[in-house]
Parts: structure tokens; sequence; C-alpha cells
């Protein structure tokens, strides 16, 4: 069945389209008939029914990296990855060019703060048994306005100042974990002031304990992927009712609003710090020959026009965790080549379903999406690897590629994104989801389906 957009207006009736869209009382004025569609998946984890994940997984996850470098000599760990500090102790923070540290002694239960003075609410109110921190960036020695100190003094190393502090508190002799690589200049730092100390960086250490996800993550996650696929929902029921009158622009801004809505009226947030958190609802869509490049570099403001191929797409997260999720449509009139296109992009969708279990390589699932693809004659339009791996970041390590032996473990999430591009009849076609690693198979963490009934459209 292929849902037109007069049997859609018979069934929203035709005030809505008049009506039109405004956030947020305008929502009611689309019609829900999306969301019938939308598949209800057994397989799918229990959703979270909190909005970030407790203090008490923090501490739990700090725990596990201590007890383990406690057996390494580790004496301390000195985390300055803004994903690492957010991993580890659930304190939510901007990263700009301000430094930002957190030293976690190995053999106390106890985390030491080095950070710009704007934060220091933002610290002290969350997990901090001390924090010491400079005014702002650059930082003049002595100078603290905020505290009546207007002093013109020297430029302060701010690097320096950090590992005085690990000397201050007896680090100036001990192992200390780091989880970046120190630049040359930073190694010489390191060695005048701490001689006697050495630093061993454990940050792919961290990158492994961000990459298999826990129980609470994938039930947050869950949660997030559950708001998405309303979210997809009503942006085909907007797409459907708006029609060729609507810009690709207009149809992710909506589509954005109504996310926004629909998470915070569900979400505590009354405006203290460390509520609502790690939410992030970005929604666009593009039609017409932008869908042919993986990455366009172009404002996507194009009227909607029949015969376009056209994609949703975007991110939703909530507490930090959620993921990606894109649907393709194409819009009668359409070919065969567009369908053939589109049939084996769902079939790759469902093969790095049915190939990702635990056990298996990146390399093997990548080889067989690509194998299939190119048995289909379609070689031309592959431009990039089926997968990445997900995380708070977006792109995580490990990626579904060719040249990726990382072996598939139980809570590792992906993307899915086994596309294909035609720039020279101007249409393509790439899903999303976010997939999770299981012991048989993967499993769609979104329920909004991938059939022709939902994306093959008439308007």
């Amino acid at each position: 069945m292929k849902l037109t957009r007069r049997s859609f207006m018979k069934t929203a009736g035709t005030g809505a389209l008049a009506a039109g869209f405004a956030a947020p009382s305008g929502f009611n004025s689309v019609s829900a008939e999306s969301e019938k569609l939308l598949i209800k998946n057994p397989g799918h984890p229990a959703p979270a029914n909190f909005d970030r994940l407790p203090l008490s997984w923090y501490k739990n996850t700090v725990k596990k990296l201590r007890d383990t470098l406690a057996q390494e000599g580790v004496g301390a760990v000195l985390l300055a990855d803004p994903l690492n500090i957010i991993y580890f102790t659930g304190l939510f923070h901007s990263q700009t060019e301000r430094p930002f540290f957190v030293l976690l002694p190995v053999e106390e239960d106890a985390l030491f703060w080095y950070h710009p003075g704007l934060d220091r609410d933002l610290v002290t109110s969350w997990w901090a048994t001390d924090s010491q921190y400079y005014f702002d960036y650059l930082h003049a020695k002595d100078g603290y306005p905020n505290l009546g100190k207007v002093i013109q003094g020297p430029t302060v190393d701010l690097f320096d100042w950090v590992l005085e502090g690990l000397k201050s508190r007896g680090y100036g002799e001990k192992t200390v974990a780091i989880d970046w690589e120190p630049t040359v200049p930073q190694i010489k730092q390191w060695e005048r002031v701490l001689p006697k100390s050495k630093f061993k960086n454990v940050g792919g250490r961290c990158l492994k304990m961000r990459m298999v996800k826990t129980p609470e993550e994938i039930a947050l996650t869950q949660r997030a992927m559950d708001y998405f696929s309303k979210i997809h929902a009503f942006a085909r029921d907007y797409l459907l009712q708006k029609g060729t009158d609507a810009t690709d622009y207009e149809v992710g801004q909506a589509a954005t609003a109504y996310g926004i809505h629909l998470i915070m009226n569900d979400i505590k947030h009354d405006g203290k710090l460390h509520n609502a958190v790690g939410i992030d609802v970005g929604v666009s869509c593009r039609t017409g020959i932008t869908t042919a490049y993986p990455h366009p570099n172009q404002f996507f403001y194009k009227k909607i026009e029949k015969g376009d191929a056209l994609q949703i797409s975007g991110g939703v997260t909530i507490g930090g965790y959620g993921g990606e999720m894109y649907r393709y449509f194409q819009i009668a009139p359409y070919d065969q080549s567009r369908e053939k296109a589109w049939d084996v992009v769902t079939e790759c969708v469902r093969i790095q379903e049915r190939e990702s279990k635990a056990g298996v390589t990146c390399s093997s699932v990548a080889k067989k999406i690509h194998d299939y693809q190119v048995e289909n004659g379609l070689q031309k339009l592959i431009y990039h690897r089926p997968a990445h791996g997900a995380g708070m970041e977006g792109h995580q390590a490990p990626w579904l590629a060719l040249g990726d032996y990382t072996v598939l473990e139980e809570g590792m999430m992906f993307s899915v994104e086994p596309g294909l591009y035609d720039p020279e009849h101007g249409f393509g076609y790439n899903p999303s989801d976010n997939l999770l690693v299981t012991k048989d198979k993967g499993i769609l963490m979104g329920s909004v389906p991938y059939s022709k009934e939902w994306s093959f459209i008439k308007l």
C-alpha cells in the first residue's frame, strides 16, 4: 500500500492543512496516522524510567576503572577528554578552549577538579571532594576579579598549574594515568614539574568501557529512540499534509520543534543544575539532488517536488544517550532504477541486523553488506562503510568497515548506514538507526519500519 496525500487528507481533515504549523499548540493540527505504522518490537529493551543515569552508576563505573588500575600500580587518573569526564563522573559541562580536568585517586573515594571559574557552581554542586579553579582563559596569576583581585599578573600555563596540583596532592612520585596522548611540550612539562612521576595513557581503555553499554545505558538509549520514532511519525505526517507546499527546511524545523515539545513535557526541568542534561533533538530534511551526496555542504532550503528522493534524519539524546535515525522516502513518480536501489539498501539493513552478533568481526559484517551491493551491480553508488560505532560523541569506535577487525561484543551499538548515492540521476537513499549487538543478532532500536508502505508516497 502506498499512501497518497489525497487519502491522507481525507483522514486528517482539511482543517488541519488550513491551520498550518505552530509550536506548540499547532502540533494537534497534524494527524497522527503514521504513528499507527510504528513497529512493536518485542526484542526492544525496556526503556528507562529515569531522565539521566544516577550518581550511583557513575560511582560504580569509576570504581571499575580504579580497581583495574590499582593492580597496575597506578596512583590516580587524570581525565581531560570531556566525553570521559561526563562518562565517569556524570558532570555534563560545556567544552571550550578552557582546560577542564578531574583527578580520580585510585585508592581513595574522591574527586578533585581543576576547572575554569565560570563552572565553579556546576562543579561544587555535583560530585566533588575538592576543586581548584582559574579565573578564565587566559588566566593571569592572582587575577580573580570575582574576589576583588583585578591583577594583571603573568599569564599562567594551565598545564603547569594542573601538574602542580598533582604534586600538592602527593602524586609527585607516582604513576598517573591520563586519557590522552601528550604532546612533546606537555611531556617536557611533566618531566620538569613531576620528574619522579610517570604517566600512562589509558585513553583506549576508557573508550573501550564507553563502547560496551551497560543495561542502564541501553535502557536510556531505548527511551530516546522511542521518542525519536514518534518524531519520525510526526515528520511523515507533516510531509504528507504539507506536500509540495513545504520546503525541506520547514519539515526539519517542524519535526525538531515537535520533538523538543514531546520530550520536555516528559522530563523534569526546573531550571536547576544537573536536571534535563544531555538532551539534544536535531532533525533535518533534504529533498531532491541533495540526497545524492553523502555529505552535502549546501544549506537545505528547497521546495519538495514530485519525483524527489527525500531524507529525514538527525539524532536524539537524553542524559547523553540515544542515537541517530534516518528514513529515506521516494515521492512518486519514480522508475525501476530507484526502486531497485531502495530495495538493495533495505536488504542491507536486514543483513546488518542478522549479522551483528557477538563474536564476529566488524570487517566480516561490512563485507557481507558490500558483497550484496556489488552483486546487484550498484558498486558505482557505494561511497562509504556501512556503519560506525554509536556513543555519546555520535561517531564512536569500532567501525563497521572492511579494515576494522574488532570483534563485536554484546552491548556495543552501531549506526545502520548502507547508503547508496546516484549523483548522475539526482537521488540517494541512506537509512540509519541505533543497532544494539546481542548474542544472536543486532536489534534495531527504532520502531520506524523499513517498508515501502512507509517510504513510497504520493503527493
